[in-house]
């Protein structure tokens, strides 16, 4: 070998894509963290949501005569419940993400945004999954008579994804400076549940209600994802504009005040 012939450096070998591998870590540390320690793990996640819309069909058929649209309770039911249970999953476990993966974000390849956009894909995977087995067998088990719409459907699970980003990522920061703010968040979306059309439709209801319940983003989502059920139903109320702009504000300013406060929250 000549001796006046260049060094070459040995290099390891470089991590492609460390962003994605980070999210991808933290989502299956939380995969085996939250179904890997309890027997069934995965099915649990379905039977839940499940029994909730078999509760809610069962109860109200033994009131009403049929639902506000078409003549499958547990097709209403389930139209109004899983979009809204994607928001709460997403909005909850995003909001937790700092202090979830807290022993991890000491290490410099782990960031804040990992923790968060982990969550975010975690839960919104598994929610569409849930949505998708338990739609799917509705329509194939029952009589619902439905001709799907895609393209409302697809968009209602768009805005219920960016809404629960936005306000899981603002609730991040309140709930991690100041830790009462989960208590009073609690509390002020308990009436929550019966003010997003899981029970109703926004057709049916008083002048006077229609004008309060209209700036509730869910409500626009629910209305839609119904469309894509219903083809004889034209929501005339949805904005599509105004959900965004609200999950677009929040989320924005969610992530500055992450990017400004994120160590704050993480040390607390």
């Amino acid at each position: 070998m000549r001796d006046d012939a260049p060094a070459r450096l040995s290099t390891g070998p470089t991590r492609s894509f460390p962003m994605a591998r980070s999210i991808l870590a933290l989502m299956l540390r939380e995969m085996s963290t939250r179904y890997g320690r309890t027997p069934g793990g995965y099915v649990w996640a379905i039977l839940e949501p499940l029994g909730a819309i078999l509760v809610l069909a069962l109860g109200f058929s033994l009131v009403l005569r049929s639902p506000s649209l078409g003549n499958s309770f547990i097709l209403f039911y389930a139209t109004g419940f899983l979009p809204f249970n994607i928001f709460n999953d997403i909005s909850n476990n995003v909001a937790r993400s700092l202090k979830f993966s807290k022993g991890l974000l000491v290490y410099p390849s782990v960031t804040w945004i990992d923790a968060l956009l982990a969550r975010f894909v975690l839960n919104l995977l598994t929610g569409l999954l849930i949505s998708y087995l338990l739609l799917g067998g509705i329509l194939m088990l029952s009589e619902t008579r439905s001709v799907l719409q895609i393209g409302p459907i697809i968009e209602a699970m768009c805005l219920t994804a960016l809404l629960g980003l936005g306000v899981g990522s603002m609730n991040c920061v309140l709930g991690g400076l100041f830790p009462v703010w989960d208590n009073i968040w609690s509390i002020i979306t308990r009436p929550l549940f019966l003010a997003s059309g899981v029970f109703f439709i926004y057709d049916d209801m008083p002048p006077l209600a229609k004008e309060v319940l209209w700036y509730n983003p869910l409500i626009h989502i629910t209305g839609l994802m119904r469309e894509g059920f219903y083809p004889m139903y034209a929501p005339g109320y949805i904005s599509i504009a105004y959900v965004t702009l609200v999950s677009m504000a929040l989320l924005v300013l969610g992530l500055l005040l992450l990017g400004k406060h994120h160590k704050d929250i993480i040390n607390a």
